[in-house]
């Protein structure tokens, strides 16, 4: 998306009505100083475009991730884990709220192969798998193997925690990319660094290639005043 100029007040007033009123309230809310809806329609703009320019490396990351994850369970419960009735037990399933047992349940019908259930898995499916309840059954013994660039000074129970700190607020920015809402009020530097750190962890030949072909960087430096 390229700036077209800043637009004369009946074409402002125009895509307010477009994109509704309440929607544009809160940029409008966060530029007080501008009444003629410029300062704001640019920051909705930038917000746009540092939103798709942080799909690429969110896109990575997520795929690094639950490769990692996957390679993990692999090892504990076999490339044909999806199917694997131990694995299925182990996996959390409350009354309320999201089930990682009922997502993967329904993400492997109909399908043959684990590379296309992992597919199907929501990310929330991945972040689930670094709670505490998996040490023993896979973090213990192979972390290191999923992760093995991560911290040597952190426990693998500190590893394990931080990598489900960084992924929940990844996982709150991907949603709210997904849904076209705000993110010009995080701090989108720390959360590119999130990012990054992530996939090194897997790989730092991979995280530098992300960083090679992607424009967020760029794009968070240059936020509209």
């Amino acid at each position: 998306m390229k700036s077209t100029g800043t637009p004369d007040h009946d074409a402002a007033q125009a895509i307010k009505a477009t994109l509704s009123t309440p929607r544009i309230e809160t940029y409008e809310a966060a530029t007080p100083d501008d009444p003629t809806l410029s300062s704001a329609l640019a920051l909705y703009a930038w917000n746009a475009q540092v939103s798709a320019a942080l799909l690429a490396p969110l896109h990575i990351c997520e795929v690094s991730i639950r490769n990692a994850i996957s390679e993990a369970i692999v090892a504990a419960h076999g490339p044909q884990w999806p199917w694997s009735a131990g694995f299925v037990r182990s996996l959390p399933n409350p009354l309320v709220g999201y089930s990682a047992r009922s997502d993967l349940l329904s993400s492997r019908v109909n399908k043959t192969t684990t590379g296309q259930v992992i597919a199907d898995l929501k990310f929330v499916f991945w972040q689930t798998m670094f709670t505490s309840r998996f040490d023993a059954r896979l973090w213990t013994h192979h972390l290191r193997q999923a992760l093995p660039y991560a911290d040597a000074k952190k426990t693998t129970a500190q590893t394990r925690a931080l990598v489900y700190s960084e992924l929940e607020q990844i996982r709150k920015l991907r949603n709210r990319i997904a849904h076209h809402e705000p993110i010009f009020q995080r701090n989108l530097a720390t959360d590119f660094q999130k990012i990054h750190d992530l996939i090194a962890a897997r790989c730092p030949i991979t995280a530098a290639w992300m960083l090679q072909n992607q424009g967020a960087q760029a794009l968070i430096l240059n936020k509209p005043a």
